[in-house]
């Protein structure tokens, strides 16, 4: 009976098995998919991934490179994966960590004794892992304004110089805020135990043992850039091209700099699917599996219900090293999104049935495509009933952009009416400072008031008169939607002496933290 009822679970098993994975999409759904998605919102080029027992099953790129060439993207298309490079950083520290040259709890000022943060306690205790968490206390994109928009000269030594007079938003360890900075001053613990730069142990520490030829840490390393997407936006519905997103220092691209095909990252996918392992029979080991189980373990929890969410029956969500862990459908699924200006990224693994799926776009409307394409890969090897995601997806989208559109309308439409006497423009002309930030200058040109930043010259832009002692900045830079509020504060003669920011539209991106800066004038 014993044996019987063996042999019964084994075919019901197996039936069940070929069931749910019979129902993984062929190529050409696939690119059904792509070219639904690609053609209901502007697209330039998207490319797509799929692994699956260790084989690639789809590899392909649509669409162009660039408006301005029409390029083909081809699977070799080499595209900013954004924050996706975190988890190169992770693994670069897991290897040290093998190497026996740091460990995870080591304090962050045993390797960068300037490392200073907003509390003695919390500098002091700062560990390896605090840094790749999302658990520091402060908030959502703290100082990224420092890097966005591009073309700062902020280095990393100012980003060790700033955390101490940024201000916290929860305690140290107890809540999730996504955070880049933190990752470069990861990146600067690789430089300095290994000796190599963050970029340099990347390539040949990780993509050269891997076959990752093409891919490079920052887009300045690319020495050959004949097959590289160009960013592009939308404006008035049709596609805009961008130039590229780049850092002056390399070090800065451990928060989000590699440029990586779909081709290279196949590889990456595949390796971590093997626990660490790749090579001829996965002989060789880039990370232990005892380091790699590290880098998928909840280390901040993000959210928890007791009734689950549909349609993946997902009870948790939280953050490990590098990679948000959730379970969805009774699997544990890694994944991690990655967005720059006219680029956005998408990677998705689920280990217990050796699945990998990376989507590529360089297109920032392309939200429906990095976002909703993966979603229709993972739901039908997941076995979850098929859910038009695209449509789903673009109506969110326009909702969302709808109200966005209502709110800055209606902001400059209240400027457009606003009266204002521009001979008090004298009340509000200076030099103001914030402590991480640096140096802006308020200064009248033909009468009119405008916003410079010394160190980030892209944040210049006209300011108007909106209401009170508040004026709207335009700025030069319309790469993305980033216009803001400045707030001035005026002392008793009605002189200004500070300025508090924040973003007009509700969809800026996080990374445009006005609202963390605290300006004040330094001038007489």
């Amino acid at each position: 009976m014993k044996r019987i009822a063996y042999l019964l679970f084994i075919i019901s098993y197996f039936t069940i098995s070929q069931s749910l994975f019979s129902q993984a999409y062929t190529s050409n759904q696939i690119d059904s998919i792509v070219n639904k998605a690609m053609s209901i919102m502007p697209n330039a080029g998207v490319a797509v991934a799929v692994v699956k027992d260790n084989q690639v099953v789809h590899l392909k790129g649509y669409g162009v490179t660039a408006i301005n060439n029409k390029q083909k993207v081809d699977e070799n298309t080499l595209f900013a994966i954004a924050s996706n490079s975190k988890a190169f950083t992770t693994a670069a520290l897991a290897m040290l960590v093998d190497e026996g040259k740091l460990n995870w709890l080591d304090k962050v000022v045993d390797y960068i004794p300037e490392f200073k943060m907003y509390d003695p306690y919390v500098t002091e205790n700062f560990n390896i892992q605090d840094l790749l968490t999302h658990r520091s206390g402060l908030g959502l994109g703290a100082g990224d304004l420092m890097f966005f928009p591009d073309g700062s000269d902020f280095s990393v030594s100012d980003v060790l110089n700033s955390f101490q007079y940024q201000k916290p938003v929860s305690a140290f360890r107890t809540k999730y805020d996504y955070d880049n900075l933190l990752y470069i001053v990861a990146g600067e613990v690789v430089h300095r135990v290994s000796g190599l730069s963050w970029a340099e142990f990347v390539e040949t520490k990780i993509m050269k043992p891997l076959g990752m030829n093409n891919s490079v840490g920052v887009y300045q390393r690319l020495k050959n850039n004949n097959n590289v997407a160009f960013p592009h936006t939308t404006e008035n519905g049709k596609l805009k091209q961008l130039e590229h997103y780049i850092k002056n220092d390399e070090s800065l691209g451990a928060a989000g700099g590699i440029y990586a095909s779909v081709n290279d990252l196949s590889k990456w996918l595949i390796m971590h699917l093997n626990n660490g392992a790749y090579g001829k029979n996965f002989s060789k080991q880039l990370i232990s599996k005892k380091n790699h189980d590290e880098l998928w373990k909840p280390h901040t929890n993000i959210e928890f219900n007791v009734i689950p969410e549909l349609p993946y029956k997902t009870h948790f969500k939280a953050y490990g090293l590098g990679w948000q862990i959730s379970d969805k459908k009774g699997y544990v699924v890694l994944e991690h999104t990655g967005g720059l200006p006219g680029m956005l990224s998408r990677t998705i693994l689920i280990p217990e049935i050796n699945v990998g799926i990376v989507v590529l776009t360089n297109t920032d409307s392309g939200g429906n495509a990095f976002w909703t394409i993966p979603n229709c890969i993972q739901d039908a090897y997941l076995g979850v009933p098929k859910k038009d995601w695209i449509s789903i997806f673009t109506e969110k989208l326009k909702q969302n952009e709808t109200k966005s559109d209502s709110i800055t309308t209606a902001v400059w439409k209240t400027v457009a009416k606003a009266k204002w006497n521009n001979k008090k423009n004298t009340d509000f002309i200076g030099t103001y400072k914030d402590n991480w930030f640096g140096t802006v200058k308020i200064y009248e040109k033909d009468k009119q008031l405008y916003f410079t930043s010394v160190r980030s010259p892209k944040l210049t832009g006209k300011m108007s008169f909106y209401k009170a002692n508040t004026f709207a900045i335009k700025w030069d830079y319309q790469d993305m939607p980033a216009d803001a509020l400045a707030m001035f504060t005026l002392n008793e003669n009605g002189k200004a002496i500070g300025i508090k920011m924040k973003g007009i539209s509700p969809n800026i991106d996080f990374s445009f933290d006005f609202q963390d800066l605290d300006l004040k004038r330094v001038d007489n």
